[in-house]
This record gives C-alpha cells, structure tokens and sequence, in this order.
C-alpha cells in the first residue's frame, strides 16, 4: 500500500532521533517563554531548556496529567494568543470536564498531513468514496479524518452520527467504499445488515479504518467477514491532536506513531520509571510541532509498548501496539500490578474462550485471591469435561507466566459473565 511522506515516514532511524532532538529544544524553549505552567516547572526542577542536549534528558522533566489540563480550563495552557487559534476542540477523555484543545493555522494543515499518512496505511486513496461515521460535533474524530481524507483526495460524505437505516441508505445509494467510524458503529452498521437480511456484497465498502475505542482481533474479524472489508486500526488522542497519532500499516504488526510529530515513551503506570523498548506501560507523548496546545510528557492512562525496529511495510516509524487497557483500571493482588486488558489479551488468543469474562477479589485464610470467571464457545459444555479442564489448565498457565499471579479459572455460559455491551467486569467479593 502506498506510503503517503516516504521522507518522514521511512528516514533512518539517527535522522529521525536528530530531527526529534532540534524539534524537542524548539519545543521546550517555546514552552519556556509563552506557558506559565511550564516556566514554573522548569524552574521548580532547576531545568534550562538552553542546557537540554540529548532525548534523554527530558527524564529530568515531570510528566504533565489530565488534571492539570482540566485545571487551567480553558486557555491556560495556550502558548500562542486565542487571536492566533482558528480552532477549538475538546478531548473525550474521562474526567469532570472536557479539556479544550486548540489548534492554529499551521496545526490544522500538520494534522491534515498526519491523518492522510494514517489513512493511506489503512488502504484509502484518492481512488476512495469516504463515509465518516464519526461525530462532527466538538470532540475532534470526525474533522480529523475528514481533514486526513481531503489530503489524499478522496470524496469524503460526513454522515456524521446518522441513524444506522441513514447510514446504510447512503453507503449504498453514494457508492461509499470506506467507512470511518468507531468499531462501535461499524459493529452496529453490520448488525444492521444482518438484521435488514442485506447482502454486504451489494455494497461497495471496501476497507474500515476504525478509531476512538478499544477494540481486538475478534471484532476484526467479525466486521472484516460480515462487511466485506480490510479493517485497520488507527489511535486517536483528543488532548494531543486527534487522529492521526498512528495507525496501523497493511502488515498489522502494530500502529505507526508520527515520530516526527510526537515523542513517544513508556512508562511504568505505578513509578513512573521510563520501561525498555519492547515492555508494556503507559504512553506518554511530548508533541513536537504543536503550536498552540504544545504538552510536555503527558501522561495519556493508556496501556501499551513501542518497538523500534523497521517494519516490513518499509516505514522506520516505531509501531505501538493496540491499547490493552487503562492506567485507572489498574487492578493489585497480593503485590501485582495488572489491568484487564492484559487479561483480555491472553483469552482472545485460546480457540474456545471468549474475551468476556468476570474478575472477581475474593479472601480465603486472610490473603487476596483472584478468580476469572471465563465465557466460552457455545459447543465447549457439550464437548466434554476433559476439553473444559484443558482450557482452564491453559488459562491458568498462561495467567501465572505473564502476569506473575496464580489465578483460579471458571468456565461460563456464553453472556452471563458480563452483562450488556462491556466485555469485562471487576468486581470485589472481598
């Protein structure tokens, strides 16, 4: 598939590294000089952005959080004048409210060129009939891929948050062969289908990018078999810009992160402590070009890893793998740190579990224990007990191996461990 910058996007790794230094300084001394929040950082911490000389010295930098976003609502955190910022928008992250992020002339055109990259991964060309299917209200999803689509020159139609009947009425009618949306939607845009008794094959859809939640192999390859599509990954961050952060190549080997645009770091979620390249942590971004809402390690609560190696793809872009998780949904038993996504992670490669499942605390002789209560294929209660002991013996192992914690597995009925659209539930019988 066709590389959209192959100057940015495949350029050896100590070009890259040089560029990401020159434009890190840039940064910083920008910060220095028109945020006040960071000016008082750096002095607390002693630090000259004159003296910074290497990527890793931005170590000796604290990370910057959501709360404090959300404390210097809405333009405290501004480095250019409001006079300068041509577009406001808000992050959809958890919390008492919205963080407004701003976006000047020059922000708008990189973000374009940055969700045209993505895009151009995912397989859409100016050859394409776009339907994003994303909300084209405040939060930024729906404008980013519209901007990214225009790029490539692609004729985009924003049915926006269409009822699904309107959805389909015009994927059909318009001839749309790309679908933008959350997997979601495009969950219920194929149930929609199903239930109209609609052959996908009478549609033109070709490829779905899908962004904004969490979502796995599974799902890939239901929408992939019940639309007809090649689906691909893409993650989007509201409070650093919004698509176009990475996405993920033909080669599904993980999401290219715009390296040239955003330093990436892993951090353990619990000391803060920067991981090796290849562990799983938090991510968190420094932008590098940003002009009006510029962050400086920011902590984004969400759980992946990077691996610098060149992809097969041709990029030399680091390829982040897809979100496992949150930081807030952290979860300790007797000293271990784990998160359900990594458990999620562990289900959906076993043939026979689902990755629906129930974390249950419990206390047996004074000491924390953990149960995961498991969903399974329907055909598993009929196959014989010894095909069900062998599932919950691999669980167990595979449990113990990668996360360090002996867990005790029970089998289910498909739909009773978590209730409703959620895949997962914790819940504390402690």
């Amino acid at each position: 598939m066709t590389i959209w910058d192959p100057r940015n996007e495949t350029q050896p790794r100590e070009d890259l590294d040089q560029l990401q230094l020159e434009r890190l300084q840039a940064t910083l001394n920008r910060v220095h000089r028109s945020v006040a929040f960071y000016r008082r950082r750096f002095e607390e911490q002693r630090f000259d952005p004159g003296d910074f000389r290497s990527l890793a010295d931005l170590r000796r930098l604290p990370f910057t959080t959501r709360a404090e976003l959300a404390a210097h609502h809405p333009y405290g955190l501004f480095a250019v004048p409001l006079r300068e910022v041509v577009r406001l928008h808000a992050s959809t992250a958890t919390g008492a409210r919205p963080v407004v992020v701003g976006h000047t002339t020059r922000d708008i055109r990189t973000w374009g060129e940055l969700a045209a990259r993505v895009l151009s991964a995912g397989g859409v060309t100016r050859d394409d009939v776009v339907q994003i299917a994303f909300d084209y209200g405040i939060f930024p999803d729906g404008f980013g891929f519209h901007y990214g689509a225009e790029r490539i020159g692609a004729s985009v139609i924003p049915t926006s948050a269409a009822r699904m009947a309107h959805q389909l009425e015009i994927a059909r009618d318009y001839r749309s062969t790309v679908l933008l949306a959350p997997p979601s939607v495009a969950r219920s845009f194929a149930d929609h289908l199903a239930t109209e008794r609609i052959d996908p094959k009478t549609l033109f859809l070709r490829v779905g990018v899908f962004s904004s939640e969490m979502w796995g192999e599974p799902l890939r390859r239901d929408l992939e078999s019940r639309l007809m599509i090649r689906a691909a990954d893409a993650y989007s961050i509201g409070e650093v810009m919004g698509p176009g952060v990475a996405g993920e190549c033909a080669e599904r080997a993980g999401l290219h992160l715009q390296e040239d645009h955003f330093l990436g770091e892993i951090v353990d979620p619990a000391t803060g402590e920067v991981l090796p390249a290849g562990a799983t942590g938090e991510l968190v971004l420094t932008t590098l070009t940003r002009e009006a809402f510029p962050l400086i390690r920011y902590r984004t609560g969400d759980l992946t890893r990077l691996d610098p190696a060149p992809c097969a793809c041709g990029r030399t872009l680091a390829r982040m793998a897809r979100v496992a998780g949150r930081t807030d949904d952290m979860i300790s038993v007797r000293g271990v740190h784990f998160f359900p996504g990594q458990v999620a992670a562990i289900l959906t490669a076993l043939e026979g579990a689902k990755p629906r499942f129930v974390l249950a605390l419990q206390r047996e002789a004074g000491q924390d224990l953990l149960e995961i209560r498991v969903e399974v294929s329907e055909g598993m209660f009929f196959d014989g007990m010894r095909r069900q002991q062998q599932l919950v013996d691999e669980i167990g192992r595979r449990v113990q191996e990668e996360l360090g914690l002996a867990a005790r597995v029970r089998l289910v009925d498909p739909r009773t461990a978590a209730p409703g659209e959620s895949p997962v539930r914790v819940v504390d019988e402690r």
